[in-house]
This record gives structure tokens, C-alpha cells and sequence, in this order.
């Protein structure tokens, strides 16, 4: 499987320069081709290929006066730069037929130097690790490194990218093997939420960090300091700076905790099951701030790749499954309630339920249903097929809801 390690770099200022030198190349490569294709497009004209790209807006560019300066950085740069955009007009073609799963992607757009983010892409041919710590890119120079870890084997590409706070990174792509875990006779159903980030059926809770509630007092500072500075002035640009690095530190905390409670949660279960929640519906609501600040979507992600690396089980339970209005224990539909209802009495067989532990369970019993249908069999610690248990019915009256009752599946907390 394919997995991205990032490191941080520190080049200096010439290196400084160059980068932003290749940044510019790689932008106005793809700024060209996208242009022609566009006309061609507009007026009626074949697609224009890949090939016919190359040889006007990189080959035959670099020996007129007015692009001259694309020969300084490396070729490879402005190669991939043309093969990003064919990377790009390919979802979008998938997307538009239905090959392509997922959101609609649009059509390529045009890149700005104003953005604050500009990143390259370098193939093997164009980077290189000597092996004195450091990274050599072409036509840049050795960039020093910061090795959090060490990479598990050779890179086949590099990505340097050049964030909204000015910090400079390195991303490689690597081809590794899965790191099978000993198999473990525990899952766990997964309740997320904005009081309490998740609970588990298990009857476990992780505590909402709320990363950027608690930075809210600098930001507000820094952003009433940014709105007093000059348009265009330097000043200016060093206030947007200060806001930058501060949302950058509140997006490396989450990301950390984000790390290190779905390694936590994948190391001690074997299956874990996730209610599939509409983060960019909710993302829409009064509660968007809290729903970005919790980042629900990173979060199952995480979950969901580090699965499949160590030999987990990741399901992800329907987002209309009313969790929160089925007891648990007999099975009984008990209708939507609202939010500042924490705890309820089934009205079946008496049980006080807990409202997110509940839910947590009945994701546990909807994931292990959905696994049981879809695969009959699975691996002992020794690789050999065992066969599940048989399936029992469906509990009672947990289907459609009552006369007059709504689902309210997939809103934080139900």
C-alpha cells in the first residue's frame, strides 16, 4: 500500500528563492495549458493532448523571450505540472460519467500567485537522499531535514510544499507492506459528537480537545491587529503571517490527537464501526464552527486507513440508521427526541439509557450486522477461515418509525 510520510525542512535563502522560483514555473506551465485547452474547447477544437502541451508551453516556451525563464528551474517540475492537470481534468471526466465515486469534482481552474499555499511535485528522477540527513532537489540544493521518523523505504515521488505560515515541507510517497496486528476478540461502536468528541460501546469517552475554541482569544487579537494594517503594506503581510502560524499551530494539535486516538482506538479492537455522518451538510449549520473545530472527517479517515494497514475491520454504518432512537437492549424504536435529551427510559422494557453510549452500541450491532452480510468468513490469528455465527433476526421494531415520527440519524449527539 502507498503512504505519505511528511517532514518538515528549512531551506535557506537561496533556497528560499529557488523554491519560489519552481513554485512560479510549475503555476504558469499549468495556467498555459489549461488556457489552451479551455479556447479549444470554447471554439469547437479536439482536445488538445498531453503531448502537443508539452511541446508548445514547456519545449518550444522556454526559447522565446517572454518564458525564457522556465530553463532555471528543473524539467521534471514543469512535466508534472502538466501531468497534474491531466490527473485533474480525468476526475473531473470520471466524476461527470460516474466512474469516479464520491463528491462531484469540477473542472480544473486557473492558479494564483496570491495563494498562500504553492507546493511542486518531483518524480525519482529529480530528488535524491545522499544520506547525511538531508535532501537534495534539483536545481535547489540540499535542503536540511527534520526526520520525525524514518522512512520505512525508498520514495517514488516528493511533493515540497510551502504553507499559508511559511513553513516548508517535504512529502513522500512510499510503498510499504501492511503491519498485521495480533487479531483481538474486541470491536467497538463509535458515537461522535461535539460535548464529547466520541463514545465508544464500550462505554469509554474522549474528551473533545476543541483546539480552536481554546486559541480563540489570540486569534481574535491577531485578526482585530490584522484588520488595522494597510492594504498592500508590509505590515499587512506580516499580520496575515502571525494569523497564519497561529491556525497552523491549532491544525497540527488536532491532527496530532487526531493521530494518536484512532491509533489508540485501531491497537486495542479488531473491528470498529463508524456512523457515517454528513460533516459538509452539518459544516452548514449554526453549529459549524464546533463541527470544523472537532474534525469528524479527518478523524474516520485516519481510522479507516491505519485500519486497513494493521488488518482491522472498518465499517462505516449508514448515515440514516436511527442510533439514537432504538434501545439497545430489546430492540424497541422509541422515536427521535431532542438534543438536550441525554438520558431515556424505554418505554418496552424499562432500561435508563445513556443517549451517546446508547448509540455507540446500536452502531456496534448495525456494523457487526453489515460485516456478517457482506462476509461470511474471516482470518484466525493463524490465517485460517473461520466461520461466523449465524446472523440472529432482526430485533423487533426497529425498522420503520412510528406514525407521525421523523429520523434524525447523522446530527451530532442523537
Amino acid at each position: 500500500m502507498q503512504l505519505r510520510y511528511n517532514y518538515r525542512v528549512y531551506p535557506d535563502a537561496a533556497q528560499c528563492r529557488a523554491l519560489a522560483k519552481a513554485f512560479g514555473c510549475a503555476r504558469v506551465v499549468w495556467n498555459d495549458c489549461l488556457r489552451d485547452r479551455r479556447e479549444a474547447h470554447a471554439a469547437g477544437l479536439p482536445y488538445v493532448t498531453s503531448a502537443e502541451l508539452s511541446r508548445l508551453r514547456i519545449t518550444q516556451a522556454k526559447r522565446t523571450a517572454e518564458r525564457a525563464w522556465l530553463a532555471e528551474v528543473s524539467a521534471v517540475v514543469l512535466q508534472q505540472s502538466l501531468r497534474d492537470l491531466d490527473a485533474a481534468y480525468k476526475n473531473f471526466f470520471d466524476s461527470v460519467t460516474g466512474k469516479r465515486p464520491g463528491r462531484k469534482a469540477g473542472p480544473p481552474r486557473y492558479k494564483s500567485k496570491k495563494d498562500t499555499r504553492q507546493s511542486v511535485r518531483l518524480n525519482a528522477n529529480a530528488f535524491s537522499l545522499p544520506g547525511d540527513g538531508r535532501v537534495y532537489v534539483a536545481k535547489v540544493g540540499h535542503l536540511k531535514v527534520r526526520w520525525s521518523r524514518p522512512l520505512p523505504a525508498a520514495p517514488t515521488s516528493v511533493t515540497v510544499t510551502r504553507d499559508g505560515a511559511g513553513r516548508y515541507f517535504l512529502s513522500f510517497v512510499v510503498e510499504t507492506e501492511p503491519d498485521i496486528l495480533p487479531v483481538l476478540g474486541t470491536e467497538a461502536g463509535i458515537d461522535l459528537g461535539l460535548s464529547v468528541f466520541a463514545v465508544l460501546s464500550d462505554g469509554s469517552r474522549i474528551a473533545s480537545p476543541r483546539f480552536l475554541r481554546r486559541a480563540e482569544k489570540k486569534l481574535k487579537r491577531l485578526q482585530r491587529e490584522l484588520s488595522r494594517k494597510a492594504k498592500g503594506s508590509k505590515n499587512r503581510a506580516k499580520a496575515r503571517a502571525r494569523v497564519a502560524r497561529q491556525h497552523a499551530r491549532v491544525a497540527d494539535r488536532r491532527r496530532d490527537w487526531h493521530h494518536k486516538a484512532s491509533t489508540r482506538i485501531i491497537r486495542e479492537n479488531q473491528a470498529v464501526y463508524v456512523e457515517d455522518l454528513a460533516v459538509s451538510g452539518l459544516a452548514r449549520t449554526r453549529l459549524a464552527k464546533s463541527v470544523h473545530d472537532a474534525g469528524w472527517s479527518a478523524f474516520v479517515g485516519m481510522l479507516e486507513y491505519k485500519a486497513a494497514r494493521h488488518g482491522r475491520t472498518f465499517t462505516r454504518v449508514d448515515r440514516f440508521f436511527p442510533s439514537s432512537q432504538v434501545c439497545s437492549v430489546c430492540g424497541v424504536r422509541d422515536g427521535p427526541k431532542p438534543l438536550h435529551v441525554r438520558e431515556w427510559t424505554c418505554g418496552e422494557c424499562g432500561t435508563v439509557h445513556e443517549r451517546d453510549h446508547n448509540a455507540a452500541r446500536n452502531v456496534l450491532f448495525e456494523g457487526r450486522r453489515i460485516v456478517a452480510a457482506g462476509r461470511t468468513e474471516t482470518p484466525n490469528a493463524c490465517g485460517a477461515p473461520v466461520r461466523r455465527a449465524p446472523v440472529p433476526a432482526q430485533r423487533r421494531e426497529a425498522g420503520s418509525p412510528r406514525k407521525g415520527q421523523t429520523a434524525q440519524a447523522g446530527i451530532p449527539g442523537l
